[in-house]
């Protein structure tokens, strides 16, 4: 209980065994600004003391008081008596409690241990017992994220981290505390604690693709752009600062541009081509600044369209085909040829088509399957009649607009042995019997004769080959296998027989040999001037040329001047050429032969001339060789010879 200024409290009054003037008198007290006493008689002259309280105590000041009361009697000499007065000064709770600041300001670290101290709050009470002892506590103003976040020990007032913190959720926190005393009537003090939450680099940074077109077509032009990007980092200072980047981006076609702050674009920094690569995975790196740095990274796949910007290629710019005459059945399969496009789907389909020669109605000749490039033969060939065929093939892609391309495809008709030899006037006139006369004085090597035959084939199936068969036992006379010359192997002997019939066979070099067969009557006669010729006369209608022979003259007369133009134009040609023709094409070569004969040889078609004298008539025979090979080389030189004179002219054209 609280005392006041004015309070009275009453003391043991002093004894004194006189009585009279000589009991006591009076009372003194020793000075104190707190306390006095105040004397009181009673009705029988008794002295009463009250001590009075003058100021209000305060023990925490003062707690104790020690005053002296003195009594003095009234004899004379007057005597006295002491008393000390101890006074104890009891405690009441008029003290709150203090905290040594209103405000307290502690950093602390984001994500900190649970159970971390912050902090312990210390409230003094000048009070003592249980108006001294101070309990801590939240108050309202306290909010609950804060009390969930934070523990406040109500006894020792430490402040422990209660759950994890994020500085990127809240970066501090208010917390205010009350310190109240345990007193009947408790009285409180409070303070505030800021709490800031420091930032770690705890966050990576993120990419976030704004907007983004997953293909683009080849022939869309640099810059543009592909996706919008935005780049954050919910840490702060240089954690939060971020560099964007591409993963290997020097061998990509991209780069990025930044627009604003956090926004970046990724654009075409190279023209696309769909066929050397149709699809990018570009990986995105983004990195803070932190220590250590922390990244994240997005892969985003980008695909490449096609546009029709590649027309069909064939392999080879020439095929070569080689078709066997006579070919069975019309309509087979001679070839493919197939043209690749570069481009994807409809821009690659190919569609294949003849493009018409000026040669061969090819509708007749030559069909294609559009889809597959399958070449059909449309009817069979004579080599005879048609040796070469030269077409085109056109590739064309189903592209907007179509692409096409050409390839030339050259069709060689192979030679098959399928005509016999033909044996030439005059001893294959029909109806005409064969004899020619010789001498009973002939030597050895005596000229006879001379067969010559043609073959309307090519090559090998048309070199021909001379045999001569005689009756059995005579063996007088021979014939050269490839000139056809007839001769004496011998001198004539009185055994032999005056006419010799022998049978003379043209075979062929083809597979299987074909062949001609002719017989001939030889007569030997004994003088000279019995032999009306060596050679045989054509029979001549005084009137006119037979057919025969205007076809010859007019053969002769042909060839002559076809040989000559040809000479001259390819003399002129030679003189004009530079150094350089002399290596790609060989000069024309005229070479002459043991037997007669000449060759003549040109870069790109040969021909074989034969002329033969003999004694009252001459004979030109003109025929093809095969076609010659791509490299326009001389392969072959056929000669022909004759008693008189012969050449034989062998050409290229």
């Amino acid at each position: 209980m609280l005392s006041t200024p004015g309070e009275r409290f009453s003391l043991t009054n002093a004894v004194d065994a006189d009585v009279g003037e000589n009991s006591i008198e009076t009372y003194y007290l020793s000075d104190s600004d707190t306390f006095t006493i105040e004397i009181q008689s009673g009705s029988d002259g008794t002295k009463y003391v009250d001590l009075v309280l003058k100021a209000s105590l305060d023990r925490e000041k003062q707690a104790v008081h020690t005053l002296t009361l003195t009594a003095v009697d009234g004899g004379v000499p007057a005597r006295l008596g002491t008393a000390s007065i101890i006074i104890q000064v009891l405690d009441t709770n008029d003290n709150a409690p203090q905290f040594d600041r209103q405000v307290y300001s502690v950093d602390l670290i984001e994500n900190a241990p649970i159970g971390t101290l912050i902090m312990q709050l210390n409230a003094t009470d000048l009070d003592e017992g249980v108006n001294a002892e101070v309990i801590y506590s939240f108050t309202l103003y306290t909010s609950e994220k804060t009390q969930e976040k934070f523990s406040l020990d109500p006894s020792s007032g430490e402040i422990r981290v209660k759950d994890m913190t994020d500085f990127e959720e809240v970066k501090s926190f208010e917390m205010y505390v009350e310190a109240k005393d345990k007193a009947v009537n408790p009285l409180s003090g409070q303070c505030k604690i800021l709490v800031f939450i420091t930032d770690l680099n705890d966050n990576h940074p993120e990419i976030t693709i704004k907007s983004f077109h997953s293909s683009i077509k080849e022939n869309d032009p640099v810059g543009t752009v592909i996706a919008v990007i935005s780049v954050s980092d919910r840490d702060s200072g240089d954690n939060g600062k971020v560099v964007l980047s591409i993963h290997n981006a020097e061998i990509l076609p991209f780069a990025l541009n930044k627009s604003s702050e956090d926004f970046f674009e990724l654009i075409v920094t190279e023209s696309l081509d769909r066929e050397l690569k149709n699809s990018y995975d570009i990986t995105l790196y983004v990195t803070d600044r932190g220590t250590p740095p922390l990244t994240d990274n997005e892969t985003i796949s980008l695909t490449v369209q096609d546009v029709n910007d590649n027309a069909p290629t064939f392999p080879q710019s020439f095929y070569t085909i080689h078709l066997m005459e006579n070919n069975d059945p019309a309509g087979g399969q001679i070839a493919t040829v197939s043209a690749q496009d570069y481009d994807y789907g409809e821009n690659a389909q190919v569609t294949y088509s003849l493009l018409d020669s000026p040669s061969v109605p090819l509708s007749t000749a030559i069909s294609i399957n559009s889809v597959t490039g399958e070449i059909y033969s449309m009817q069979t060939f004579n080599y005879e009649q048609v040796k070469t065929l030269h077409f085109q093939v056109m590739a064309t892609d189903s592209g907007v607009p179509p692409l096409s391309s050409n390839a030339t495809v050259n069709v060689f008709i192979l030679d098959e042995n399928d005509n016999s030899p033909v044996i030439l006037p005059s001893y294959s006139e029909p109806g005409s019997f064969n004899s020619e006369n010789i001498p009973y004085s002939a030597e050895a090597g005596y000229f006879v004769a001379k067969i010559r035959a043609v073959d309307a084939d090519s090559g090998y199936n048309a070199l021909l080959s001379y045999h001569l068969t005689e009756p059995k036992g005579t063996n007088l006379f021979r014939i050269g296998s490839s000139t056809g010359e007839i001769r004496t192997k011998r001198r004539m002997s009185d055994n032999d027989l005056k006419t010799h019939p022998l049978l003379i066979t043209v075979s062929d070099n083809g597979e299987p040999s074909l062949s001609a067969t002719m017989s001939m009557d030889v007569v030997v006669v004994e003088s000279l001037d019995d032999i009306k010729t060596s050679f045989r006369e054509v029979p001549v209608k005084e009137e006119s040329f037979s057919d025969l022979n205007l076809y010859l003259l007019i053969a002769i007369v042909s060839v002559s001047v076809i040989f000559l133009l040809s000479l001259v134009g390819l003399i002129a040609v030679k003189c004009y050429r530079t150094d350089s023709s002399f290596s790609r094409y060989s000069a024309p070569v005229i070479s002459t032969h043991p037997d007669g004969s000449w060759s003549f040889s040109k870069s790109t078609q040969q021909y074989d001339v034969c002329f033969s004298s003999d004694t009252i008539k001459s004979d030109v025979v003109v025929f093809p060789s095969p076609f010659p090979p791509a490299d326009a080389e001389l392969i072959s030189i056929n000669t022909c010879s004759n008693t008189s004179s012969s050449f034989a002219f062998s050409f290229f054209s």
